[in-house]
């Protein structure tokens, strides 16, 4: 059971990688912007994300976006996206890859 959870997860993160901000040019995963993914026994999965900013204009769009790939995902019952702003995001949440993309380093 551990390593279909691990396989929905792997797969969970891949999609993440496809949701972008329209406004930065790095995946939000790549970004640091999740926090935790959960799956519970029955593969529901509960991810906690955040922003760069409160006030994302593009917020309700990327949400969205998170949750319908993530419930494409095989083996994945539901998908429950929350927003919290705590820990608040700062650059050093990104990647080395993000970083890079972005000029950072």
């Amino acid at each position: 059971m551990e390593n279909e959870f691990l396989k929905i997860e792997e797969e969970i993160v891949k999609a993440l990688k496809t949701v972008y901000d329209p406004e930065i040019p790095v995946n939000i995963y790549d970004l640091g912007l999740i926090y935790k993914v959960d799956i519970d026994e029955e593969t529901n999965v509960r991810i906690d994300m955040t922003f760069t900013a409160p006030n994302c204009p593009a917020a309700d769009f990327i949400i969205e976006d998170v949750r319908q790939k993530t419930e494409c995902i095989d083996g994945v019952k539901s998908a429950q996206i929350n927003l919290v702003f705590e820990p608040e995001w700062d650059k050093d949440m990104m990647t080395e890859e993000a970083k890079l993309e972005l000029g950072l380093l």
